[in-house]
C-alpha cells in the first residue's frame, strides 16, 4: 500500500498589512513567505454587457507580476501587445474564487468590483497568495461601503483563502516555495470559504497519476491548514 508521508512542515509565515497603498483605503499587502502580492479593491459604476437588465452586479480580477518580481525581469505584458495564458488563467481563477464570497444580487445592478492584484515578489504560491489577500481587501471594501450608506445591502458572505501542496518521494509539501513547487511530481491548488466548503481545486500530474487515497490525503491537510490562514485573515480584520 503505497501512502503519502505528510511533511512535517506548517504553512509559511504570513502577514497581512492594511492600508498599504495611500490613495485606496482598501489596500492589503500579503506576505507569505518571500511572496508578497499588493492586492487593492474598488467599484466602479459599470458592468459587462451580458448583464444588462439581470439584476446583478460583477466582480473581475486584474493579475499581474511586476519587473524583478522574480529572479529575471518580466518584460510588462503591456509591451507584448497581450497578457500571457498563464496571466489570463490566474486572473479567472481568482474571479471565480472571490465571486463565490459574495452575493452578485446585493450589489449595486450597475457596479462592478475591481480587484487588483500586483505581484512584487515572487517564490511560489502567488495564485494562493493572490486569493488570500484579495479576500480581506474585498470585505474591507464592502464593510467601508456599507459603513458609509454608499451600498444599500454588504453583499459579502465569507472569506476565501487557498493553499499549494506538492508531492515529491512520497512526500507532500504544504504551502510550496518556488524550489519545492517546481521539483514536485503533483501540484494542486485548494481553495475553501470559512465554513471549511471547498470553491476549487486545480490539480496537475506531472511525472505519474495520483491514487484516490493519496488524493484524500492532500485534500486532508488542506483542511488541516486553510483555517490557519483565515484565522490570520479574521485576526488582521478584527479592527475593521
Amino acid at each position: 500500500m503505497n501512502l503519502l508521508i505528510k511533511k512535517n512542515k506548517n504553512i509559511r509565515p504570513i502577514k497581512f498589512i492594511k492600508n498599504y497603498i495611500k490613495f485606496n483605503k482598501s489596500s492589503v499587502l500579503i506576505e507569505s513567505g518571500n511572496t508578497k502580492v499588493i492586492c487593492n479593491a474598488s467599484i466602479e459604476k459599470k458592468i459587462p454587457k451580458f448583464l444588462k437588465n439581470k439584476k446583478s452586479g460583477w466582480l473581475r480580477v486584474e493579475y499581474s507580476m511586476l519587473p524583478y518580481s522574480t529572479s529575471i525581469r518580466n518584460t510588462r505584458e503591456i509591451f507584448k501587445g497581450k497578457q500571457s495564458g498563464r496571466t489570463i488563467e490566474i486572473q479567472r481563477l481568482i474571479s471565480r474564487i472571490l465571486r463565490m464570497s459574495i452575493d452578485l444580487k446585493k450589489l449595486d445592478n450597475k457596479s462592478t468590483i475591481i480587484v487588483d492584484c500586483d505581484v512584487i515578489q515572487a517564490d511560489g504560491g502567488t495564485r494562493t497568495a493572490s486569493v488570500n489577500g484579495s479576500s480581506v481587501a474585498l470585505y474591507i471594501l464592502l464593510k467601508k461601503l456599507y459603513n458609509q450608506k454608499k451600498i444599500e445591502n454588504n453583499p459579502f458572505k465569507n472569506l476565501v483563502a487557498g493553499i499549494s501542496i506538492g508531492k515529491k518521494n512520497d512526500k507532500l509539501f504544504c504551502d510550496m516555495n518556488y524550489k519545492e513547487d517546481s521539483s514536485t511530481e503533483i501540484d494542486v491548488n485548494i481553495f475553501m470559504n470559512e465554513k471549511n466548503e471547498i470553491i476549487e481545486i486545480q490539480g496537475t500530474s506531472e511525472k505519474k497519476p495520483i491514487s484516490k487515497k493519496n488524493f484524500f490525503h492532500i485534500l486532508e491537510l488542506a483542511e488541516k491548514n486553510i483555517p490557519l490562514i483565515i484565522n490570520a485573515q479574521k485576526k488582521i480584520l478584527e479592527k475593521i
